[in-house]
């Protein structure tokens, strides 16, 4: 009978988690709202200031270049390549070159785009999004490298690894589902009748006037997520359950004689990179090595934010959001360890020196 009640009221905890989680964050709003407010505009500026200017154009000609047959022929010129190492058609190039050199998050959704134009099949989008999601140059370069650290050179390092792992990753994850039966098959797939229009002088302003819509819609998105993230870091601050939760980790620290300052920017990190980061950047650390070390797997790992905008720019496909949420976690470790060997092996990058 105990048993049956106690199943009973974890059914109903589970039932009602998220509303609870809702109802704290209204209240906590009003609540904390002298803390709250600053932080909103802090996230309004980062995203009018830094997001918009480095991804938006990006969003723009990605949706002008689905138009073009330039996807096609990237396809036939670079498959010999992409099905080797990625398990994936040429045309799969097209989001790995995008998503490494304009950011979170054009990597899913071309990805996206892809499958709901029938370029790729289920399995082998899946396997995009577990690697073609990424930091761009412009922020790992200018924004972490130059802004924050005030060194370009760690900036190319962070980015250099960022890369390697980016390609690791997708190496792995050749292996995804490699035994299930395809969606579609490699040679039978065709566009759908949802495929986009071949862009010509004559259409050139409507499908214009689609692609700077389309890319609105999406950096809103972005937009939104970015202030709200930056809203619930800052009631985590002034509730004073960041510093709980770094007090619950705590111990991980001490075995690995890292210092503890790190616990709760390496968490708001988790949850929004940008913030996370910038604070690693300003802690005072006998050896600066450490810091870059945890950027490096902020970078790769991409925080919940812009998992929450992979997974609303995914919902309406048929793509599972675990090749992402696996591929991103070992994109972190794996950038974190190839900045380690970098830092220790080449000391043009031992910034400890």
């Amino acid at each position: 009978m105990f048993s049956c009640s106690s199943n009973f009221y974890v059914v109903k905890l589970k039932r009602n988690f998220l509303p609870l989680i809702f109802l704290f964050f209204t209240f906590s709003l009003l609540l904390f709202s002298k803390s709250n407010l600053p932080a909103v505009k802090s996230g309004l500026a980062l995203w009018a200031n830094s997001v918009i200017p480095s991804i938006f154009p990006f969003f723009v000609a990605t949706e002008l270049l689905m138009h073009t047959n330039i996807i096609t022929q990237l396809g036939n010129i670079l498959n010999r390549y992409m099905k080797p190492l990625f398990n994936i058609r040429g045309e799969g190039a097209f989001a790995f070159i995008m998503g490494i050199i304009s950011g979170y998050p054009v990597g899913a959704k071309i990805a996206t785009s892809f499958r709901k134009n029938n370029t790729c099949t289920k399995e082998e989008c899946e396997r995009l999004l577990s690697f073609t999601n990424n930091s761009g140059p412009l922020f790992i370069i200018g924004t972490v490298g130059l802004s924050m650290y005030k060194n370009t050179s760690i900036g190319i390092l962070l980015f250099i690894t960022h890369i390697l792992a980016c390609i690791s990753v997708g190496i792995i994850f050749r292996f995804w589902k490699r035994n299930e039966k395809s969606s579609a098959s490699y040679h039978n797939i065709t566009p759908s009748s949802a495929s986009k229009e071949n862009i010509t002088f004559s259409n050139l302003g409507s499908i214009l006037s689609e692609s700077i819509m389309s890319s609105i819609s999406t950096i809103l998105l972005i937009g939104g997520f970015v202030v709200i993230f930056s809203s619930v870091i800052s009631i985590l601050k002034a509730s004073g359950i960041l510093n709980m939760l770094a007090l619950l980790i705590a111990p991980i620290f001490d075995t690995l004689n890292i210092d503890f300052s790190f616990a709760a920017p390496l968490i708001s990190g988790f949850l929004e990179i940008t913030n996370g980061i910038n604070s690693i950047s300003n802690i005072a650390c006998k050896k600066i090595s450490i810091n870059i070390i945890f950027t490096a797997f902020l970078l790769g790992f991409g925080g919940i934010s812009v998992l929450l905008q992979v997974l609303s720019i995914t919902s309406k496909t048929d793509l599972s959001i675990k090749p992402y949420l696996y591929g991103k976690l070992l994109h972190g470790i794996l950038a974190a360890f190839y900045t380690y060997i970098f830092i220790n092996v080449l000391p043009f990058f031992n910034f400890d020196l």
